[in-house]
């Protein structure tokens, strides 16, 4: 676990647990070693953050390529900082550049890293749970890891769309762990992908009991 990571999880994380005491369940599902990919619903700004508080092991997460490319001294301590919490670049345009976060993933995973993804690909506008998006089994296939569904409540009610500090609320959120989803040996045809990612959400939502909405999640701007 970087040392960065570590003060991190020391500092923050235990504010956090302390704090908010967010109730953990299936924490025996983690492995204990080797890569895995995280697969939760998606309520809040706050739920990749809550992952990395009740998570035991280093979890690698996603950062905007701006915080790479800064230039001067902010840009310096940024890029430090990201370098020393693990993080992998993601790139904002589309196309092959976006693409290059799904590359650096792989290395990272087949490396023994644990990647936090969420398949609905954007915050659920109304607490539902929305189809998910084949990407989260594509890169578990192509990296050969498990995927570990993931169930988050309460982090809507604590920190909703819009509010920039979370609520001081103990006992309202709660993470459950589902058992592995094991990816070794299967097809990365477009079929296997969309079935694998499909019972990735079934799982998820018997975790968290959201009704399940059969189509993609609205962006944000389509909501409002």
């Amino acid at each position: 676990m970087p040392l960065l990571y570590s003060i991190a999880k020391a500092t923050v994380g235990t504010t956090l647990s302390v704090g908010w005491r967010p109730r953990v369940e299936g924490i025996e599902n983690i492995p204990l070693t080797g890569g895995a990919i995280f697969a939760g619903n998606h309520l809040s700004v706050a739920d990749e953050l809550l992952l990395g508080t009740v998570v035991p092991r280093h979890l690698a997460f996603w950062a905007k390529s701006d915080y790479f490319t800064g230039t001067g001294v902010k840009g310096f301590l940024n890029r430090k900082l990201m370098e020393g919490l693990g993080a992998i670049r993601v790139e904002r345009e589309g196309g092959r550049a976006a693409l290059t976060a799904f590359d650096a993933a792989i290395p990272a995973l087949r490396g023994g890293d644990l990647i936090a993804v969420y398949p609905e690909g954007t915050r659920s506008p109304d607490g539902r749970l929305y189809r998910g998006r084949t990407g989260v089994a594509r890169l578990a296939v192509a990296a050969g890891v498990p995927i570990i569904p993931v169930g988050v409540a309460g982090t809507d009610k604590v920190q909703p769309i819009g509010r920039l500090v979370p609520k001081l609320e103990r006992g309202v959120i709660s993470v459950k762990f589902g058992k592995p989803i094991e990816t070794v040996g299967r097809s990365d045809d477009r079929t296997a992908l969309r079935e694998l990612t499909d019972h990735v959400m079934t799982e998820i939502q018997k975790l968290t009991g959201q009704e399940y909405i059969p189509r993609y999640a609205p962006k944000r701007e389509e909501t409002e």
